[in-house]
């Protein structure tokens, strides 16, 4: 196959790709603007924003502002501590010690891990101690069964190209060891927390199978929109999947220029 042919036939298929993968979420977005008297499918009949302003009013079936609130929550929670757990170790494994091993498999362990069983091993163990599920703690401690390895594999990808000699200049400025992680370490690895921060948010905010059973009786977004999908009729639920889609977009573009204004403070100084 001549090589401008089979380059074709390679941009076709990843276009296919990209249209698999957005197809059904650009689909619920046109969908969402449907006219007051439009359905669930195509054709659409006439086109406004009711079912976006329908989504701050009472709704009959679904509590949009609370599960949404609480999902905020909770993946601002989980975000926190996959930075700060993720950091602290990874400043940990840059020496070997004790055990360091096992440790390490155990943690990236939870990612071969079925998601269904870590929140209903979680779940489990919170009745077991007579404690109630609730977002806030069991699923608090399910979602980072997810998120904190990834944020430790970032950090072990990060400190192996780390130079050392950077933190030894330092130190042989007088600066101590608190210092040069403040002022040297961290503005270099900065843009990789960012990415760690990021991946924690949108991770929790978008997890399902260990909020299933570990959640309570207060749903978080996730939960609320499988419940309103056996019961909801209305445009409605797509308006609720666009406005989620585009705010998960807006953090990412936020978190992007983040890390390209550090990058280039970091190539001023």
């Amino acid at each position: 196959m001549a090589a401008p042919l089979r380059r074709w036939v390679l941009l076709g298929v990843l276009g296919l790709f990209i249209l698999f993968l957005y197809g059904p979420t650009l689909t619920i977005a046109v969908l969402s603007f449907q006219g007051p008297d439009g359905g669930l499918t195509f054709p659409m009949n006439g086109f406004s924003i009711h079912w976006f302003r329908s989504l701050f009013q009472e709704q009959a079936v679904g509590d949009f502002g609370g599960s949404l609130t609480r999902s905020f929550i909770l993946a601002a929670m989980v975000m926190v501590a996959t930075v700060a757990v993720s950091l602290a170790s990874g400043m940990a494994f840059r020496k070997r010690f004790w055990g360091s091993g096992p440790l390490f498999t155990l943690t990236v362990a939870s990612l071969i891990i079925p998601s269904i069983l870590v929140s209903l091993g979680v779940g489990l163990l919170f009745s077991q101690l007579g404690l109630d599920p609730d977002w806030y703690s069991s699923a608090f401690g399910a979602q980072l069964t997810w998120t904190l390895p990834f944020g430790l594999l970032i950090m072990f990808a990060v400190f192996n190209r780390f130079n050392g000699a950077w933190e030894e200049a330092a130190r042989d400025m007088g600066a101590s060891g608190w210092q040069s992680f403040r002022h040297v370490v961290l503005p270099i690895i900065l843009p990789s927390v960012i990415g760690i921060a990021l991946f924690g948010f949108t991770l929790s905010y978008d997890e399902f199978a260990r909020t299933l059973l570990t959640a309570g009786s207060d749903n978080t977004l996730p939960l609320e929109i499988f419940g309103m999908t056996t019961s909801v009729t209305t445009p409605v639920l797509y308006a609720l999947g666009t406005l989620t889609t585009a705010f998960s977009f807006v953090i990412i573009v936020v978190s992007l220029l983040a890390v390209q204004v550090l990058a280039r403070k970091r190539k001023r100084t």
